[in-house]
């Protein structure tokens, strides 16, 4: 009979066991070594070893090695393994990249808001954003326009447990939308932006089915004006519900606006200091 050796390794010494998760498609990571954060896109067997690729939601791609306890699922360590041909179910994402959560009800609306200039952008935070929001009971609502912005905020009357986050069309250096913003300066406001002339452009034109934005004249109405270079009816309606149908997650907008918004969200659900 084999006689039992005793492990004699010091405790802090010994590795802990780590749970080794399937890399199924769409399954959100960090790396270890790096903190890069993304979905899962692909495994491959490669001569040094299988290998994952993580696309963040910014779009970019970064290639790493699945080493043990490589990667953070959630905050814990893991150690990311091939998926077998019929692997387990993943976990369900929302357009937004986030874990969905199964059943969860609406969260009673904060005193907090997000102000977005028009309807064509509420519909859009909406579509990927939607379920972020019910659960973090963020309200968003349109000002059509953001010239009386300054009035806006003080009758909004915003304070630590009741923040206001604005994102703004065009908010670049020396535009009309960055002069309005600046007469802003409240610590519980936070007006954020993005460089395109509408939202519309924040919508990635391969997602859109065109090859670019057409470039519109001064003077013209730019929606119009699209809708003219593109060939569709001068429809503005229409070709918002046209391009919007074809948002299906994050993958589909430009950074800006991602970055934008994903910020807003943070500071209006921070807790008060």
């Amino acid at each position: 009979m084999r006689s039992y050796q005793p492990d004699l390794t010091p405790p802090w010494k010994r590795s802990a066991s780590v749970p080794e998760v399937p890399a199924e498609p769409d399954l959100v990571v960090e790396e270890v070594s790096t903190g890069f954060c993304g979905a899962v896109i692909r495994c491959e067997k490669t001569a040094q070893g299988p290998t994952v690729t993580l696309e963040d939601r910014f779009g970019k791609h970064r290639v790493f090695p699945m080493e043990p306890r490589g990667f953070l699922l959630e905050g814990r360590v893991v150690t990311l393994v091939r998926p077998s041909a019929a692997g387990p179910a993943r976990p369900a994402r929302t357009a937004s990249g986030s874990v969905a959560v199964p059943g969860a009800r609406a969260r009673v609306a904060r005193a907090g808001r997000i102000y977005v200039e028009g309807r064509h952008d509420a519909e859009l935070v909406e579509r990927v954003w939607g379920d972020d929001l019910r659960i973090e009971g963020v309200v968003v609502e349109y000002l059509e326009g953001i010239d009386d912005l300054p009035a806006i905020v003080r009758d909004f009357s915003p304070g630590p447990d009741a923040r206001l986050g604005v994102l703004v069309d065009h908010l670049v250096p020396g535009s009309k939308e960055s002069r309005i913003a600046a007469q802003v300066s409240d610590a519980n406001v936070l007006v954020l932006g993005h460089p395109y002339i509408d939202v519309w452009e924040a919508v990635k034109p391969s997602s859109a089915g065109i090859a670019a934005w057409p470039v519109v004249p001064r003077g013209q109405d730019w929606k119009t004006g699209v809708c003219r270079a593109l060939g569709w009816p001068e429809n503005t309606g229409a070709a918002w519900q046209r391009i919007l149908s074809t948002v299906r997650s994050y993958r589909d907008l430009e950074p800006a606006l991602l970055g934008s918004v994903e910020h807003l969200i943070d500071f209006v659900t921070a807790p008060p200091e």
